[in-house]
This record gives C-alpha cells, structure tokens and sequence, in this order.
C-alpha cells in the first residue's frame, strides 16, 4: 500500500466552547496544551491522524475526548495490560464508561465488558493488538463491526515501524483494520519518532491523508546532564541526595548490574527494587506494583521496564550506561517528569559502553548498518559538549526556540571551557595523520596518552612523535575532545564495523592555524555554578507539610481502592492543592487535574485534610 503524502491541517482560533466544557468537567483542565485542539478537530471529523506529542503533552485526551463529545464507541489499542488498567481506572475515576478486554478477566467480565460494548454503555475500549491482529482475531472483529466502533487509537505507535525503536511483529498487523473497517478512522499516536518512522507509521495502518501532527520534543522541565562514567558509586549518590525520598529509575545495560545497583542502594539506605528478565514473572510484577504504588522509591532496571509505566511523578532517571540509540534514550528519560514538574537526567557513560552494545546486537543478530548508525549517534550526543536539548531536538529534525535552554549541563554553565583549545586540538589532528587515518578512537587515546599496549608496540606506534603528547589528560576527557572535533566537523568516522578517524578539510585548516575551535570539559567542582531558571509549577508558595499530609492521603486511598496512587492524583495536582489551601468544594475545582466527578468523590478528605493543616505553616 503506498504512503499517502504527509500533510499537517492546523485549526486557527480557540477551542470551541463544548471542548473547554468538556475538558474542565471531566479532567479540570482549563486549557488545552499545543496540537490537542488539532488532534481533536481531525478526529471529530474523521480524518485520520497520526499524533506525535512528548511524554506528558497530553496525547490520551486526544483520543478520549471526541467520543465523550460526539458519543459512540472508540477502540484504544494499547500494548500493555497494566497501562489499560491504570488509564481506564483514571477514567472511571473521572466519571467516563471505559473498559478493557484482555487476558486478565475472567469469563464472566468479559462477557459483561462485551455486553455493555454491544449495548452502547461503554464510551471506550481499550485492547491489546494481539485481540485484534492475533490469532483468533476474526471473532474478535466481528465482535467490534457489531458494537459499532466510530474509531481505532493506535497508543506507542512506534511499535508498527521496523525503524523505530520498539518494533512489535504484532503491531505490523494492525493495518488490516482499515480493510475491516472502512468506515472508521485511524489515529495513530506516539511520542517518539523519527520522519522515517512516522512514513512507516503511515504506510503500514494504511492511512488516508492524514492529518500529521507533530509537536515539539522539548521536556523543557527535564534538566539533561551527561558525565564520563568514574567512580559510580559515588556519581549516583550525588544524584540521590538530589532527590530524597523521591521517584526514580537507575537504567543500567546488563541484568549483573541491575542486580549489584539496586543491593548497594539498599545498603545505602534507599528503598530500591530491582527490574529486569532474568527475575520471575511473579517477583517482576511485584517490583512492578511496589514502584507504582509508592512502596519503593527507586525502580533499577534494563530497558525491559518501561513501556506502560505511568507514574508521573519519577523526578530523576539515571542512566549508569550508555543506551543503544537516542531514539531509546529520549524514551527512557522521557519517564522523568510526566507530570510537568522539574525532573533530573543523568547519563553516566563510557566507551566500553558501545563496545558491550556492539558485541550484544552481534550476538542477537541485530548488527545492522542502521544499528550502527544510531549507536553513533548516542556516542555523538554523549561525547559532545553543547545544548542537550538543542542536540535532542536537532536530532529529530526539530530547531530550539532559544540558544539557551537553562536545562542541561551546558547552558548551566556546569562545563568549562579549555585553555588554548587550537593547540590541543592540533595534537589529536596530528596523531591522527601520524597514524595514517588508518585507526579509530580507541588506538589514538592509546598513543596520545603514552600507552604501550601490544597493538601499539607491534605497529611502532610508541615511536611516533605524538606518542604521549597528552599523557596527563584523563582518558574520558580525550575521548570528550575527538567526540567534540567531530561534532564540529574537524574529523570525520570511515567505515561502520571497524570505523577509523580521518582528519577533514576543515581539519587541515585548523591544523595551519587558519581555523578556531573550542573545546570544554566537566567542569572541576570549586567552580562556581550558575542557578538554573526557574520552572514553572514549581515548589513556590507551596506548604511542604501540607504536600506531605495530601500525599499521605492519597496513598491511603489509592490503597483502599486497589489502584496507583496516581490516578488518584497527581503531583502537580497536590502542589496546587497545598498552594492554594482550598476551603470549599468549588474553591477545589480551581486546582489542577481537579474534575466535577474528583471533586465529588475526593472533596470531603481534601478538605478536611488541608483545614487540618496549621494556617501558614511551612510555606514556601
């Protein structure tokens, strides 16, 4: 099936006055956020769509709202049961007549979940594509044609694509429901992907000129930091007296280091769980619920925990290696800060690091050229020293709004720059040369940094004049500075399986003097650093008491109620509640996340809760 051509319908003006309505009633949201007003339009309309938004921009309303507008039924395809539940528990709890139908209910649920869908008592569906692309799918359908399904959401639609980064075989199928149900629209929705994977996206659900939807990528509430990997143990704990007794996922490459991470941090005195598939089904669902119950504080995990995870108040997301592409990076740290408010990224990496991916993916047969590629391109993010965010967005093929994003290690001024950074430069170029351009990055640290191994001795390397030229620079820094040359365009990779650096024209000329480069470290820690800018939704004006006594509340009723503490509520709302100190019910619905039917079934505790708390205290 060809790809239609992409095209972007954007709606002028404000939202009309039965959406803004709707969406304060149901959510107490008063204001939509950027493309969910396009997103809406198509979908009410029927055009298909394709919805890229980031982690946090509000894609679930998308796909909730038009059919609690315009009435009928909406199918949700939705890759994980326990990210069906926590979103149709969050719309129960907001009054909508949603449901799931998955392996998890027995025979008489699902009857009845089928019953209220072919009675017209049910708003939203959410399935599995295994329902409705697997095996014995046909029933299924003919199921759905009956109930009368205005719409398919397609959630992580990424999954579809073989160039995204969570390819799913089943999720390849889901393009036979527009031969099943032509007179539905398609709308598929995600917050990573590349402009090929959204083509893919496109092609494989067979969409019909769809409406193209594509916001920012910023996490402007995310502050990005990268440091070459020392001694960890004491890395990771400058970022956990950062963020005491709060949410957090340490990402680490290998099961071995999961298992090590989460007991130090136990020894240390932090509630920490491990997360990976070498655990049994029963002991990972357990650390699973622990983490999104709000028993433990830190999740440390392979890349195997993640999709479905919707806490949203994970305030930091550390990375103690190096992920295989920015694709999977940007999706992993994305997990930080769901709920709007100020979160910590950190990657802790090495040059080991795409060694053990490299040797993985072979193992794995997924060694691709392409694979290699987006390996590159994490190592040329984590080896540069510029804007974190401008270099995520430029990756995507979007621009930054500001040269400054006062967000990451570079625009906090966290990174210095380097005295004489032409002469520095000239050395590396020049053992390069002296080298041939025959070796990559691993064989010129040696030589610059005077290190006589066999692959150095037996080619007579120690005997060149660039042999220890650099002996007294760290091996991480060197390695930051041939990342940052080539960044800049003064050397250049040849070759995917075993590339080797060459020196460019740019190169040559920074070599005669007839160019300027800048070169920076981490910078030492006398230094003094700047102040980050301040986020809104932040901590001002807020009672940290109060904030604690409503979030002890909440887990007691997300305890009675067998449900994550935050579908309850969120943080962000909580802070507004202990910023504002309502003392009536309509006084309630100012707050954030703050609905009709919330207000209902939570006021008579909020209330009673924040009048418990001491007028004035702890402000601030």
């Amino acid at each position: 099936m060809p790809t239609e051509a992409l095209s972007t319908t954007p709606v002028a003006g404000q939202a009309p006055a039965d959406v803004l309505e709707l969406v304060q009633r149901v959510w107490g949201f008063r204001r939509l956020l950027p493309l969910q007003l396009e997103a809406l339009a198509a979908i009410r309309a029927a055009r298909d769509c394709l919805v890229v938004l980031p982690t946090g921009g509000g894609k679930s309303l998308c796909y909730q709202a038009p059919v609690l507008l315009d009435g009928g039924m909406a199918v949700v395809v939705s890759p994980l049961i326990s990210l069906m539940k926590d979103q149709v528990d969050a719309l129960r709890g907001n009054g909508v007549a949603a449901a799931y139908d998955n392996s998890t209910l027995s025979p008489g649920e699902r009857d009845r979940v089928r019953s209220d869908a072919l009675g017209g008592r049910l708003r939203l569906l959410y399935a599995s594509p295994e329902r409705l692309a697997g095996e014995g799918s046909d029933r299924y359908l003919e199921f759905l044609a009956r109930a009368g399904v205005r719409y398919f959401a397609i959630d992580e639609a990424h999954c579809i694509s073989q160039w995204g980064h969570a390819f799913r075989p089943e999720y390849r199928l889901l393009g036979t429901l527009r031969e099943r149900f032509p007179e539905a629209s398609l709308h598929g929705f995600t917050a990573t992907a590349t402009e090929r994977v959204r083509r893919d996206i496109v092609d494989q659900l067979g969409l019909r000129r769809p409406d193209v939807l594509v916001g920012s990528f910023d996490r402007p509430n995310l502050v990005y930091r990268v440091f070459r990997r020392g001694d960890l143990s004491s890395q990771l704990r400058t970022i956990l007296r950062r963020h005491p007794s709060e949410a957090g996922i340490v990402y680490c490459i290998s099961r071995r280091e999961v298992d090590r991470w989460a007991e130090r941090l136990r020894d240390w005195g932090h509630s920490a769980l491990p997360y990976h598939a070498g655990l049994g089904d029963q002991e990972r669902h357990r650390n699973q619920e622990a983490f999104l119950t709000e028993r433990t504080d830190v999740i440390v995990a392979t890349v195997a925990f993640g999709m479905g995870i919707d806490r949203p108040d994970v305030r930091f997301v550390v990375h103690a290696g190096a992920p295989r592409s920015l694709e999977h990076y940007q999706q992993e740290s994305g997990r930080a800060g769901r709920d709007g408010l100020e979160a910590e990224c950190a990657l802790f990496y090495s040059a080991a690091d795409f060694v053990t991916w490299q040797r993985l993916l072979e193992s794995s047969g997924e060694l691709t050229d392409g694979a290699r590629r987006l390996l590159g391109g994490m190592r040329r993010y984590a080896g540069s020293m510029r804007c974190r965010h401008r270099s995520l967005l430029e990756y995507f093929g979007q621009q930054p709004e500001s040269d400054d994003c006062g967000a990451c290690d570079w625009c906090l001024g966290e990174l210095e720059t380097v005295e004489e950074p032409v002469v520095l430069a000239q050395k590396i170029l020049s053992c390069v040369l002296r080298l041939r351009q025959r070796w990559g990055a691993g064989q010129v640290v040696d030589v610059l940094r005077g290190r006589a191994s066999d692959k150095v001795k037996s080619n007579g390397h120690d005997q060149l004049s660039t042999f220890g030229l650099l002996d007294d620079c760290p091996i991480g820094e060197l390695h930051g500075y041939l990342e940052q040359l080539l960044d800049q365009g003064f050397l250049v990779t040849d070759g995917d399986r075993y590339p080797v650096l060459q020196v460019t024209t740019e190169g040559l000329q920074l070599l005669r003097a007839e160019a300027a480069c800048e070169l920076c470290r981490q910078q030492r820690p006398e230094k003094r650093r700047r102040k980050p800018k301040p986020i809104d939704d932040s901590w001002e004006g807020v009672a940290s008491g109060l904030f604690e006594a409503l979030r002890e509340l909440r887990r007691e009723l997300a305890a009675e109620r067998g449900v994550p503490p935050y579908v309850i509520l969120h943080d962000r709302s909580l802070r507004d509640l202990a910023r504002l100190k309502p003392a009536t019910p309509d006084e309630l619905l100012a707050a954030y996340g703050i609905g009709e039917k919330k207000a209902a079934d939570l006021g008579a505790q909020l209330l009673a809760t924040i009048a418990a708390h001491p007028a004035g205290a702890d402000a601030g």
